[in-house]
């Protein structure tokens, strides 16, 4: 009995107003994994965390709503040729790896500094991932739009592709052919970062995109293919810790299904380059938003002094942020889908 209290207290009380936010959340969530490939965890994640719900828990049940929700975007993008199933899949099975490698870690950190300590890792691992990605990823997409939207191959995947380094493997989809072991460390990078904070395809896409050289495009559909396989494998592994919160599953499934639909329709309007500069954005925004949020678990954990008025204020802000995270992704997406639709539908009255 006394476990079942103990697992019971990591669950939070859901109200209106919360189910509400969560659906909304996996609505915009849904809407951004669609256009940029990401399981959208980067807002979903931080979205949870900011109700009370557990750093674990919200990484858990994030990843449990994934893999259907990635399912779904996948095979809309494979309809229109976005996919490289090839690439997709092998990317999966070291990420395979990473993930369980994640798991370990999450559970170590868990052990030994407890929930709080947790939280805390969860948060500065968001903010550092997401600066230094997507600060890169900005100045990649601001150099691209001056070079009028159209994308070049990186350097780094040029010379990789040079090196002839058995086994070599041809992705025709992505109109390439390189190393498979060039493959890896991609792979394992992002399922150690989804298994981590639930958030692969920050790494998985820009990886796929700098390294390997894929083009925004197929990187953010193929993503899909991946986040699915760890989704399925990292959610059977959390459930078997006790820590998939199936109620969040559910709520922010119904949102996500809506949402990556639509975000995979608008893939089919706009440049490549706004891919990039959408997923930069929004990154950057959430990453503001964790780095505030940092001071409470480290009050938690006895190594800062703050007020409980000071945390309040700082936790109202995070909050703040992350709903302007949510605001200025879906206008964004929306606002490029609705001009390249005006701007087909012009060029075909002229027609």
């Amino acid at each position: 009995m006394e476990t079942l209290l103990l697992d019971s207290s990591k669950f939070i009380e859901l109200n209106f107003q919360a189910v509400g936010f969560l659906f909304i959340v996996g609505f915009i969530g849904g809407l951004v994994s669609g256009f940029i490939g990401s399981g959208g965890a980067f807002v979903l994640t931080p979205g949870m965390m900011s109700l009370g719900v557990p750093g674990t828990v919200a990484v858990a049940s994030n990843m449990c709503h994934k893999f259907p929700k990635a399912l779904v975007g996948a095979i809309k993008r494979f309809r229109y040729g976005q996919v490289d199933i090839k690439l997709g899949l092998i990317m999966a099975a070291s990420a395979g790896v990473g993930v369980q490698l994640g798991i370990m870690i999450q559970q170590a950190v868990l052990g030994r500094w407890g929930q709080a300590g947790s939280n805390l890792y969860v948060s500065l691992s968001f903010v550092a991932v997401l600066v230094i990605v997507g600060g890169y990823v900005m100045m990649d997409a601001v150099k691209c739009s001056r070079c009028g939207g159209e994308e070049k191959t990186s350097n780094l995947a040029k010379r990789l592709q040079k090196i002839e380094l058995w086994p070599m493997i041809t992705f025709k989809v992505s109109g390439l052919r390189i190393s498979l072991w060039f493959t890896v460390p991609v792979g394992l990078a992002t399922g150690l970062l989804a298994a981590t904070i639930a958030v692969g395809g920050f790494i998985g896409v820009p990886g796929m995109i700098y390294v390997i050289g894929a083009s925004s495009l197929v990187a953010s559909a193929s993503e899909l293919v991946v986040a699915f396989a760890m989704g399925l494998g990292g959610s059977v592994n959390w459930a078997l810790h006790g820590m998939v919160d199936i109620r969040l599953v559910l709520i922010i499934l119904a949102g996500s299904l809506l949402g990556v639909q639509l975000g995979a329709i608008g893939t089919t309007y706009v440049r490549e380059n706004m891919i990039k500069a959408v997923m930069a954005t929004i990154m950057l925004i959430v990453a503001v938003s964790r780095a505030i949020a940092v001071p409470q678990y480290l009050v938690q954990l006895g190594l800062m002094d703050v007020s409980e008025g000071s945390l309040g204020i700082m936790s109202n802000v995070s909050f703040a942020f992350m709903c302007l995270a949510l605001l200025v992704g879906s206008v964004i997406i929306l606002g490029a889908m609705w001009k390249a639709r005006r701007a087909e539908a012009a060029a075909y009255a002229k027609a």
